[in-house]
Formats: C-alpha cells, structure tokens, sequence
C-alpha cells in the first residue's frame, strides 16, 4: 500500500468509543468498575455484559447505522447497554428519565428511532406508555415487562461473547436532546471522533480527577454526569451509582464508600447544606466536588466550602459544547472569582461578540462563542437553527459573559433571561446573588413579567433556610441596597419550592407562567 492509499480522513480520525470503552475495560479486569444498591459488576463483567448486549441486538436486527433510544436511571446495565450501541456502529439517543412522555416519544420520532430500550426495573410504566404511544417502533426492556422482550435475559443466554468494535470514526454515535425549556428539544448530533474527544481529553485534560477516583454519580448519567464514567474508569477508579438524589443516601453514601469525587447541580448542594446531618457527617475521603449546570449563589457557595471543604471546582458548557470552562479548586481560594465560571479549557477558543458578530470591549458584557472538536456537528434535521448557532463562524451558547484582565469569565445570564426594565437592562443572575447574600434566603430565581408600565417588572420567587423569616418588603429592601432601583424586584415571592427542570435547574419558565397575570 502505497501513502496515496490511506485515506486523511482514516489517518486522523482517532479512536471510535467501542475502542476506548473496551481498551479500557481491558486494563483492570478484576476491579469494581460499578457499585450500586444492587449490586457490584468488574471491569471484565462489563466488557462481557456489552458483548452480551451486542449479540442480543443484533438478533433484533439492530446494526450499524441505526439509532436507539435508550430510557434508563443510573444502572450498570443502562450505560453497558449504551454503549453495546455505539460500539454497534448505531447512534444512541438518551431519553431524560424525568422527562415527560410527549417530549421522549416526540424524541424518538424526531430520530426516526430503530427501537428503544427502557430499564423495566424503574420506569416499567413509562416503558408501557412508549409502546402505545411509538406506532410500531420496538420498545426493548431491560429485565421482565409486559411491553417487550428483556434484553437481560437475551443477553444472560446468549452465552460467551466477544465484545467487537464495529463502528466507524464517520458514524454518528450520539444524538442527545437539549432540554426543551424553550420549544421543542433539539437533537445534538456528534460523530465518534467528537464523543471520543469529550469522554476523555477534554475530561482528563482540565478537571482534577484523583487517582483511582471513587465516583458517587447521582446526578443523571444520561447526562452531564455520564461525561466523567468513562475517565474514571480510566483512571482504574470505581462508579458508586445512585439512582436519584436523596441527600441523607448522599451523605450516608460518601462516608461509608469512602467516596473521592462526585458532581452535583447547585440545589443538590443547597439541599445538603440545608440537612443538619450535614456537619454530623464525615466527608474527609471527599477530594472533588464538581459542580454545573446552573451558576450557584456565591454566598451559599462560601457557606459550602466552609462545612464541606475546599473541594469545589466548577464545570461551565452545554449539550452544544462540553467543556467550555472551569474554575478550579485553586481558584476558588480567591473570593474575586466566587461569581466566576472559570477560564476556557486548553480545548476550546472563544470569543465574547454582540449582536453583529464583533468582540466586545474589555470588560464589557457579551454573548460567549466558541470553537472546538467538542462542538456539535449539527442540531439533528434542522439546518435553519443549526446556521443560526453557528452565525459568524463560532457556536453561539447564549450566555452572556464579561471577562476580566487575566481571562476568567462571569456568566451574567441567558441572552433569553435578560430583562428590559424602564428601559434598562437587568441581569436576572446579578440580583439573584443579591438575594442570596441576605441570611435568611436558600436560593433565589429572578425574571421578568410583561408590565405596562415598564415593559418588564422585575420579579423575584424566594426559598428561605429552614427556620429563618423574611418578608417580601425586607428582601425589596436588600437587594436596593446593593444594586440600586432599577434591578430591585417590582414584586418578591416566597415559596416552599422552585420549579426545577428535569436536569435540576430552576424552571425560569414555569415561573413566568405561574405569576403572569
């Protein structure tokens, strides 16, 4: 074979996810690569399972090329499934487990979905649900149920197996949906080469993983949380899954395993601080914190540290680009940077522009752009939006940033959450830290309501701590007395709750619908 052979394309595509998946399973075949309630699986009975579960689909004439959809909690068996798909050369597609029936079978018919596979054990009647509702669409069950055949037991009598890679750099590998908070999901398209690179260099490259880590994943791994299973293991580390958060199993769960890393989204971290079990429990094993998806209150976020260690380190991106940035454990040493979202990771060039494309002055405010392997190829059959994110050559997140002198960037909101008030803009995540600073307020959401008057009134829905009072007039008053008239809330509920979306962050939306009059 002469070098005009080889095609560029095959000569720099890297590694296809079957083959990290198994190379590493390969490397610590007796230790425990999952721990749950249930149970314990070893690298070498993962490897075996994902074989197992290859055979079983392919017996459903499930092959390369196809695209499943897969609708698990946080199981072994769940991310074994997924990735017997990818490493079968077909895309999988992750159905929120808290999401709602409409938008997972709208999900699949959007795919145009070969089957789907759902953990019988947990979401037996949801699984139900999406046989009836999906036409003529396969609807596979992990364990035994009444709506399809158990791929478990497919796969315990298939018999020795052998895990093959056989997909191709070019496939698609992974569709995942974004949340939906603003119409429809969208589908987030990626090849391997792309998953590849976020499983583990973007992953390896720029968090402090430990050594060995013990990772306690109770946030959803069909999300942000699944980025960190793969270099874990690689790190010959162990996966503690536990299926929902439950903050009194979390601190049960880190002093008893011993636990060395987890990730939370900040009303996890709110919830534990709120516990009085909190300081009765030990959390010395505890080494990394990660924490993401929603921006946390800078005085809760040094309460936190105080009670549970300097361990914080904080993960910016999004289903469009992940990572983008993030602040370190050192980081957060300096109280300056307590707002901050951190500097961009080695992989990722961004840019803050305005509305025509151009950067912004120092200092100033502007949407965060980026470029990078870890950028969507395309939103999934919807060119018009994937053209509209990627406007003037960068991926537009939505979020808008300003960046200090020596680089890190401080998130002051969603381009969408910005709220025109008298004809001044107000930044919803400047006042909600506002509120936050007052003692007796656990967490606080800001938007606007449509008002005669100013356009949009600024609105604030509160949660005080356990036990503290405070009236609306008082935390008027607060928040004037640190930022001003114009960004103090017109009016200030307080609430038992705030909604939160099925990934754990406030529901901005359901708010404006619950108090526009």
């Amino acid at each position: 074979m002469t070098t005009t052979d080889v095609r560029p394309t095959a000569l720099h595509s890297g590694a296809t996810m079957g083959a990290l998946v198994f190379r590493t399973l390969r490397r610590h075949p007796d230790r425990t690569a999952f721990m749950s309630p249930t149970g314990s699986l070893t690298y070498a009975a993962a490897a075996d399972l994902i074989a197992r579960f290859q055979h079983a689909l392919a017996a459903h004439g499930l092959t390369r090329g196809r695209r499943v959809g897969l609708l698990a909690g946080n199981s072994a068996e769940a991310w074994c499934a997924g990735m017997a798909v990818q490493a079968g050369g077909m895309a999988a597609s992750w159905l929120h487990p808290m999401g709602s029936v409409e938008d997972q079978l709208y999900q699949l018919a959007d795919l145009d979905a070969a089957a789907c596979i759902v953990d019988a054990r947990e979401h037996a009647a949801r699984g139900t649900a999406l046989a009836e509702g999906a036409g003529d669409l396969p609807v596979l069950g992990l364990g035994p149920s009444d709506f399809g055949p158990d791929l478990l037991a497919e796969a315990a009598a298939a018999g020795a197996a052998t895990a093959r890679d056989l997909a191709r750099p070019e496939d698609v590998a992974l569709v995942n949906y974004t949340g939906g908070t603003t119409g429809r999901p969208k589908g987030v398209m990626r090849r391997h080469p792309a998953v590849s690179f976020i499983s583990m260099i973007a992953n390896l490259a720029d968090f402090e993983l430990p050594d060995a880590p013990r990772y306690l994943a109770v946030a959803p791994i069909t999300h942000v949380a699944g980025t960190k299973v793969l270099p874990v293991l690689a790190r010959g580390g162990t996966v503690h899954l536990l299926d929902g958060f439950a903050p009194d199993a979390v601190l049960e769960t880190i002093e008893r395993e011993r636990i060395s890393m987890t990730l939370f989204v900040p009303t996890m971290v709110y919830a534990l601080l709120d516990r009085p079990e909190l300081d009765r429990t030990n959390l010395s094993s505890l080494e990394l914190l990660l924490y993401g998806a929603s921006p946390m209150s800078p005085s809760r976020l040094t309460e936190a540290m105080e009670r549970i260690g300097p361990v914080f380190s904080q993960l910016y991106g999004q289903t469009e680009c992940y990572p983008i940035s993030t602040l370190s454990r050192a980081d957060h040493a300096d109280p300056s940077l307590m707002g901050s979202c951190g500097v961009p990771v080695s992989t990722v060039a961004t840019a803050l522009l305005d509305d025509d494309g151009n950067e912004v002055p120092p200092g100033e405010p502007g949407e965060i752009c980026v470029r990078g392997p870890g950028v969507m190829e395309e939103y999934w059959h919807r060119p018009e939006l994937t053209a509209e994110a990627f406007a003037h050559g960068w991926l537009h997140t939505g979020d808008v940033a300003r960046a200090d002198e020596r680089g890190y960037l401080t998130i002051v909101d969603r381009t969408k959450d910005m709220i025109i008030s008298g004809g001044f803009t107000v930044f919803p995540r400047e006042v909600e830290d506002a509120l936050s600073s007052h003692e007796a307020v656990a967490m606080a959401a800001v938007f606007g309501i449509a008002d005669e008057k100013w356009g949009e009134a600024v609105t604030a829905a509160v949660v005080l701590r356990p036990g503290a009072t405070a009236t609306p007039e008082e935390l008027a008053r607060h928040v004037r007395g640190l930022k001003g008239a114009v960004q103090t809330p017109k009016a200030v509920h307080v609430l038992d709750r705030l909604p939160t979306t099925a990934v754990g962050k406030i529901d901005k939306k359901a708010l404006r619908r619950d108090f526009t009059l």
